[in-house]
């Protein structure tokens, strides 16, 4: 089996991230975003939902059970949020298309957004991504929707499926990885995020991730995407 440890470019947009190179394994996990894992090379195998299943492609809806328990040579990785992105939306945008990091990413770009049809959501998303440069607190969030954080966590519990705590942990990744980008140190780029040490930043990617920040990040190459 190939090692936990991952290689490779990992490119973030502001609601998707690509990652081509090798994968390692993880433990098992569910993350907010969808996720769609692309094998060119070898079958991976995967643990999906306490069923191991191998083959080139996988797309794996958000928050559903699953671990990489073997890839290998080189594969794409694919993560979207799905409060922007539906996987089936998503599964044609890349059906035709070439398995390359500049043709993958392009269709994530031209995939159709979902439109946010709830004021108080998008008042709460419009205030996210206000923060994006800072700290994200699902409070801040709430107040800009004129609801208390319980109602708020209520709405999108009902009318998306997904918690808001959630979003807010992605985002708060994401400007931590762009501060690793940046050449901050793990520890910096944790406070930098909202997270009370690189500990819980770590803490929090093997959650989400699988793996752990220092073992994850020391072999990947970051680029931001505007």
């Amino acid at each position: 089996m190939n090692s936990t440890e991952w290689t490779g470019t990992l490119w973030l947009g502001r609601d998707y991230a690509l990652i081509h190179g090798e994968l390692g394994r993880t433990a098992p996990h569910a993350h907010y975003a969808h996720q769609v894992i692309l094998a060119p090379e070898a079958p991976v195998t995967l643990l999906i939902e306490d069923q191991p299943r191998s083959g080139h492609e996988f797309f794996i809806e958000a928050q559903r059970g699953h671990a990489i328990l073997q890839a290998p040579g080189r594969s794409f990785s694919l993560y979207a949020e799905p409060l922007s992105l539906d996987l089936s939306r998503l599964q044609q945008a890349l059906s035709q298309v070439e398995w390359s990091l500049p043709a993958l990413e392009g269709a994530l770009r031209q995939c159709p957004r979902r439109p946010v049809e709830d004021p108080r959501i998008a008042r709460a998303l419009l205030a996210l991504e206000h923060s994006l440069d800072g700290k994200v607190s699902a409070d801040t969030l709430a107040r800009a929707a004129n609801l208390s954080l319980s109602q708020l966590e209520r709405l999108f519990a009902s009318r998306i499926g997904l918690p808001i705590r959630r979003l807010v942990l992605w985002r708060r990744l994401r400007l931590a990885l762009a501060q690793v980008l940046a050449g901050h140190s793990l520890t910096a780029a944790a406070h930098e995020a909202g997270f009370a040490d690189s500990a819980h930043f770590s803490r929090t990617m093997k959650k989400l991730f699988g793996v752990t920040a220092a073992r994850s990040l020391n072999r990947i190459q970051l680029r931001l995407l505007d």
